[in-house]
């Protein structure tokens, strides 16, 4: 357990505020990659170097910090890691060039083994047991700020331990940093499902995300929405400084998204979009795994949760009930005014499908397979129980739970 001391000063390093500096005066913080001078929300800013990394700063720096938070993840880190470790090459080596930092969160199953053993067998990746968790903290805000206090990157790359990146991602992304020269790039992976109840339900919360988090409004500056995916997260190093880094949203069950409205306030560039050219991830392998998480994530993610899960609960009664009410009319052969029924009948059927039509347009913006999108109207259903259950939590309880722990909502 830490000591008093040490839990206040990390406490100091979350709400550290000293006097007011001008970001463009000399030996203070400057505008990376060609950013814009302008200030943006005037943000006090470490006056002595370690405030955020709780460090001296390493010299000399090296181009990239992977770091891979993990609690009980061991059907899916080994593969991550090798994704990443498979990347280093001769222009550009692990161990040299860049490293790659394992945190363990207080994991109980093989997680440790599984990282410890990739540690062994390939020179620049760390293993770190996460410290014990405090009060305000989440434990993958925990885990990570660990881990980016001992990061020698120039870069700061976060990412999940379901994750799969593809050959060369690391270097492009660097690369797509710098062309948009933006302090913060996050892609949203390819979604990677199994079974009836993933292939229905995911389609149906994406492609509500696309539409509240379009990546060209969130990419655009001049835009008020922001998003970001704790998925895959780069941060430059000085950006992730001025942004204050976890312990500036060490509390934030949804610390990824309040971390790129951080990105918008202060200025620092941020770039986002859908990238299945550069990593995959296989969120959930069980349904509980998927209700415990999406409880968690969908009242953050739509603030009008409630209202959105009654529109669910309408889509289905218009995809069910319209061809019913048709066929009911068909049916009912009243004599006098067979034909007019038999009209009203055709009128509700057209009516059904152009519902359907708009229906698959607008889960299509998801960007999952078509067979996944047809069969989606079957996950309405615990799509619309999910908002209201996550709606519930975090108005009514103030109270989620994930892996074990419980948060304040």
């Amino acid at each position: 357990m830490r000591t008093e001391a040490a839990a206040k000063e990390r406490g100091a390093m979350a709400n550290d505020r000293p006097e007011t500096i001008d970001v463009t005066g000399a030996g203070h913080w400057r505008p990376v990659l060609g950013l814009s001078d302008e200030p943006g929300e005037r943000t006090a800013l470490p006056v002595r170097p370690g405030t955020v990394f709780d460090q001296p700063e390493p010299d000399p720096l090296i181009e990239l910090t992977v770091i891979v938070p993990a609690r009980n993840e061991q059907d899916s880190l080994g593969a991550c890691l090798q994704s990443l470790v498979s990347q280093s090459e001769d222009i550009f080596e692990i161990g040299r060039d860049w490293e790659l930092i394992v945190v363990d969160d207080q994991s109980t199953d093989r997680t440790p083994q599984i990282a410890s053993e990739i540690a062994r067998s390939v020179a620049g990746v760390t293993v770190l047991p996460a410290p014990a968790l405090e009060s305000g903290w989440t434990g993958k805000n925990n885990a990570v700020f660990t881990a980016a206090r001992r990061a020698r990157g120039r870069w700061l790359l976060f990412t999940d331990a379901d994750t799969v990146h593809e050959p060369g991602n690391l270097r492009r992304a660097l690369h797509e940093a710098a062309r948009h020269k933006v302090g913060v790039l996050s892609y949203s992976p390819r979604q990677i499902v199994t079974g009836l109840v993933q292939r229905s339900l995911m389609p149906l919360i994406f492609c509500e995300l696309a539409l509240a988090y379009p990546p060209a409004k969130v990419s655009d500056p001049n835009a008020r929405i922001a998003a970001a995916n704790g998925q895959f997260l780069l941060v430059e190093r000085e950006a992730y400084r001025r942004l204050g880094g976890h312990a500036g949203v060490s509390d934030k069950v949804l610390e990824d998204v309040e971390l790129a409205f951080l990105a918008k306030r202060r200025k620092v560039g941020l770039w986002f979009r859908y990238a299945e050219d550069a990593v995959s991830t296989r969120m959930y392998r069980s349904t509980a795994a998927l209700m415990e998480g999406w409880t968690k994530n969908l009242a953050l993610l739509f603030h009008n949760a409630l209202a959105l899960s009654i529109w669910r609960v309408l889509d289905i009664v218009l995809l069910i009930g319209l061809p019913w009410l048709a066929i009911s009319l068909w049916n009912a052969r009243l004599s006098p005014h067979s034909l007019e029924w038999l009209g009203v009948g055709w009128v509700l059927i057209l009516l059904w499908a152009r519902n359907l039509v708009r229906f698959y347009r607008r889960v299509a913006r998801s960007n999952f397979p078509f067979l996944d999108c047809a069969i989606s109207p079957l996950g309405l259903p615990l799509f619309s129980l999910l908002l209201y259950r996550s709606w519930f939590q975090h108005r009514m309880l103030k109270r989620v739970s994930w892996k074990g722990r419980e948060y304040p909502a």
